[in-house]
């Protein structure tokens, strides 16, 4: 492991949360309680990646936010991700997923961290989009800004996509599509049953998944990436 990949880690620190959120945090147990998770399980990937760097077999790189981190879960390793990589026994995981993470943030920091690793992965997995949607300011820019990230990630990797009905759900979903069939990506399609009814499966805030909730991620990219083309032998 070299300092430099060292330091590409240490910069995915998340993003603070919001004024709004910060607000509602101080009033809202349940709001306060997922988000003093985010530090914790942020320094619990950090360990994990460069463990995980450190052994041999397949790798794994996960991109995307807090959902990617596994926030709401009960640990860190609880999300999504822990929960499928628990699937895969043998596979290295190294977690690049940020709280509060944008697409701008996966294409300015993420990516560069995926490059300094030296090697190209043999899994790439992407969910990534939610917090642009929510933010009216943000929301414009997903138009260049996704495609731009759909290019620059290479055939083969698994991207997950929007369960919403709304307008800008749609819209990333299309984007999506049209470069799943352009580039050979491979869809996660969560607009699968099974994490587009999500009663029962929210964490306290009413805004991440709770582990109920990550499973059916999990199952989803599960399918995904058994699907997935597998490299020629040499």
């Amino acid at each position: 492991m070299t300092d430099h990949v060292a330091f590409e880690f240490s910069n995915l620190s998340g993003r603070p949360p919001g004024r709004v959120l910060g607000l509602v945090a101080r009033v809202v147990p349940g709001v306060r309680a997922v988000q003093a998770q985010v530090e914790p399980y942020a320094a619990a990937w950090r360990e994990h990646n460069l463990s995980a760097l450190d052994g041999t077999g397949p790798l794994w790189v996960a991109l995307g936010d807090s959902m990617t981190q596994g926030i709401g879960a009960g640990s860190h390793d609880r999300g999504w991700v822990g929960q499928l990589a628990a699937r895969m026994p043998g596979w290295r995981v190294v977690n690049l997923g940020i709280s509060g993470g944008r697409v701008r943030d996966v294409l300015d920091r993420q990516l560069p961290a995926l490059d300094s690793l030296g090697v190209l992965p043999d899994l790439l997995t992407l969910l990534i989009g939610n917090n642009d949607m929510v933010n009216p300011k943000l929301r414009p820019h997903l138009g260049t800004d996704l495609p731009e990230l759909l290019r620059r990630v290479p055939p083969g990797t698994v991207v997950g996509n929007q369960p919403g009905t709304y307008a800008a759900a749609l819209e990333v979903n299309r984007m999506i599509d049209d470069a799943v069939a352009e580039r050979a990506l491979v869809l996660a399609d969560l607009r699968d049953p099974r994490t587009r009814h999500w009663g029962g499966r929210l964490a306290a805030d009413h805004f991440h998944p709770n582990e109920r909730g990550y499973a059916g991620i999990a199952d989803v990219f599960d399918d995904a990436v058994r699907r997935r083309p597998r490299p020629r032998t040499q």
